[in-house]
């Protein structure tokens, strides 16, 4: 397409006129957002495809129907109305208004925008339903006094960060971490009998078997999966009820109680109401303390990719000691190459989590008395955290993990010449008198036993005897 034919079809873009408390503005006709909406639309632009996240708006739509059916069944809504306030969010949760929401996250840092934007799609959506034409005449369903019947941006966009946070966690996340460690499981019990010698300080150390160095990978995903599960159940909080400030002004007794008792019928989920409502406005510490699991859980995917490729490293220049999946040509340049690319794009999932903790962490501290603005940023960090870390943990599963072999000539050639095993002497010969057939053979390049029977410390038949790696390797299974 020319130029000139991009400039007609911009050109040709029709427009309708939306009047909101600011004033007139003009909206595209065919869009059933609003005034408040188009206000935000041009006066945010910032950042590349930075769109609020579709899980975000679906949320939305869930807790919009519940409000909904709630006001209705305290009687200061119509059922007429509730019925198809919830039309609305069902066609919004089928995917079939995706393009009615184009706000970005660099916006009110209540969110308040977002709101605003689901209550004017419900609002014109519903006059459309009705016959008429996008904002024409007087409409049926207000968006601030029946789609948002109730409700404030206040209260409204912690619970859909809420909502979209526990949605994720549940589908996506934990069943991610889950199945690597189930895979990494079942390597530590096939390997559990392959004696390598073990490092620390990136230096030789005792022998252990492989099965119990991949058991320990185990346990920090365990233990992060433990760790994420507890603070879900300060995440299934919901602020909805809370209004403005957290005292509830303009909702209906009891309102808190249904909202979020119809919120957990239609997600599925098992939300409740906040116990206190002015936390729920004011402070996000629910999803300070969630993320921060999900740091935990990025922490050991760090450590474990990065064990794992250097365990592999080589072929045979490195460590040597695991051979991994090929899946991929490694180099543009070097034919035969073959890299650790699942391990090194987990690693970049980690970094990301961690970068996005800071980002969490900042923002969940700027809540100034009854109000956090930092809304949308700490609900986007989330969500990608959640949704990298089940993604990765899958892929890395599929691509890496489960193919995962022991080199043994590798490992052999490693134990049989690691010096560290003379520590198996200490309880004969004493640590110096061990200490001293390490540095002979270091520095002579002899074996242990050739230093040990250079020195005359013991015999071969005693050295044979007493240094056996299969029986350095503790009991622990």
């Amino acid at each position: 397409m020319s130029t000139i034919e991009q400039l007609n079809e911009v050109s040709a873009v029709k427009f309708r006129t939306e009047h909101d408390t600011m004033g007139d503005v003009q909206v595209p006709a065919d869009k059933y957002w609003g005034a408040q909406t188009e206000r935000s639309r041009n006066n945010f632009k910032i950042g590349p495809k930075a769109s609020m996240p579709q899980e975000i708006i679906y949320a939305f739509a869930n807790l919009k129907k519940a409000a909904a059916y709630a006001n209705a069944e305290l009687g200061v809504l119509s059922v007429e109305k509730r019925d198809l306030i919830a039309l609305v969010c069902d066609e919004v949760l089928a995917g079939k208004l995706d393009d009615q929401f184009p706000l970005v996250i660099w916006q009110t840092g209540s969110g308040t925008h977002s709101n605003m934007n689901l209550n004017e799609v419900i609002s014109n959506r519903v006059n459309v339903m009705q016959g008429k034409k996008i904002g024409e005449g007087k409409p049926f369903i207000h968006p601030n006094d029946d789609a948002n019947k109730s409700q404030s941006s206040n209260d409204t966009f912690p619970t859909a960060m809420h909502i979209a946070a526990y949605k994720m966690l549940t589908d996506v996340t934990i069943p991610g971490v889950e199945k690597l460690r189930d895979a990494l499981k079942a390597k530590a019990v096939e390997f559990k009998a392959v004696v390598k010698i073990g490092r620390t300080h990136m230096m030789d150390a005792t022998p252990l078997t492989l099965g119990q160095e991949i058991s320990g990978y185990v346990s920090q995903l365990d233990h992060g999966l433990k760790a994420l599960r507890n603070t879900m159940d300060h995440l299934a909080e919901l602020a909805l009820g809370g209004s403005a400030v957290g005292t509830g002004m303009n909702t209906p007794k009891g309102y808190d109680v249904k909202v979020a008792g119809y919120i957990a019928k239609f997600t599925g989920l098992p939300l409740r109401t906040a116990e206190n409502k002015f936390e729920a406005l004011s402070a996000h510490d629910a999803i300070v303390e969630s993320h921060g699991a999900l740091k935990q859980i990025a922490v050991s995917l760090m450590m474990i990719a990065n064990n794992i490729r250097l365990l592999a490293s080589g072929p045979r220049t490195g460590i040597g000691e695991l051979h991994l999946p090929e899946n991929e040509p490694g180099s543009s340049i070097m034919p035969g190459k073959v890299n650790p690319t699942q391990n090194e794009a987990v690693t970049m999932v980690a970094a990301q989590v961690m970068g996005n903790d800071v980002a969490i962490s900042v923002a969940g501290s700027n809540g100034q008395f009854q109000l956090n603005v930092m809304k949308p940023v700490m609900a986007v960090n989330y969500l990608q955290s959640a949704q990298l870390i089940g993604d990765a943990c899958i892929s890395f599963s599929d691509h890496c993990a489960t193919g995962i072999k022991p080199n043994y000539e590798g490992i052999k050639n490693h134990l049989e010449n690691s010096l560290m095993l003379v520590t198996a002497l200490n309880p004969h010969i004493g640590y110096e008198n061990a200490a001293k057939i390490s540095k002979l053979a270091l520095k002579e390049n002899k074996s242990l036993r050739e230093a040990a029977v250079e020195l005359k410390l013991l015999t071969t038949e005693q050295f044979d005897e007493w240094v056996k790696p299969e029986e350095m390797i503790g009991t622990l299974k």
